[in-house]
């Protein structure tokens, strides 16, 4: 795996995490030729704005600062081809989720995909499709008995982007069998196991394959 260097990307990372310096890319959408797959994507498009030029984003990102409250979590990821063996690479993948209070909560001066809150960021695959990120561990939101999650979309060259499904961890009491069951597994079984290290980090690893179970995939 990547190894993940916290200091260097705090400060490449910090304004997009906070959604206050929008990009000039922040207008991006997907391009009219991409081949269109997916489904409905509500809100899909807000991965958009405030995102770096694609040639900037680095195989790690910094999602929350050392100031977020929160249990703080590191993930290790690997994208594949849809052969399940081949590596993905130079694919972007977005995520967003909710904060220790289990909402998403915009920063105070971010004027950018408020819906999704400031705890978002953005990663390309490396040579072997490989990706980490860190930042807090999401809490369930108030009062549901939805699992904590991250939500995540993947955007190819030449493809339009698309959302797979959410991530849970394996250890909340609201992923329950009946939800296990009627997951649709785009991208895969999302479904991951978190261990404190001696750090007292949750570290995970996800493992996403591109294009599985994503209608009109090509």
């Amino acid at each position: 795996m990547i190894k993940f260097n916290w200091v260097i990307f705090f400060f490449i990372t910090i304004l997009s995490a906070c959604g206050q310096a929008p990009s000039n890319n922040s207008k991006q959408k997907d391009n009219d030729k991409d081949i269109v797959m997916g489904g409905a994507c509500d809100r899909c498009d807000l991965m958009y704005e405030g995102m770096p030029s694609p040639g900037s984003i680095q195989a790690e990102a910094i999602l929350a600062t050392e100031k977020e409250p929160g249990e703080r979590m590191e993930i290790n990821g690997k994208l594949l081809m849809k052969d399940g063996k081949e590596p993905a690479k130079n694919i972007i993948l977005y995520m967003y989720h909710t904060d220790a209070s289990g909402r998403y909560t915009a920063a105070d001066t971010q004027t950018a995909a408020k819906p999704h809150g400031r705890l978002r960021g953005w990663v390309k695959t490396n040579e072997k499709g490989e990706f980490k990120f860190f930042s807090i561990r999401p809490t369930p939101y108030p009062g549901g008995k939805i699992p904590a999650h991250l939500h995540m979309l993947v955007k190819e060259p030449g493809k339009t982007r698309y959302y797979i499904d959410e991530v849970w961890f394996d250890d909340d009491p609201f992923v329950t069998k009946e939800l296990r069951d009627k997951s649709e597994k785009r991208g895969g079984d999302l479904i991951i196991h978190l261990t404190k290290d001696n750090r007292n980090v949750w570290v995970g690893q996800l493992v996403i394959t591109a294009g599985l179970n994503i209608p009109g995939y090509k």
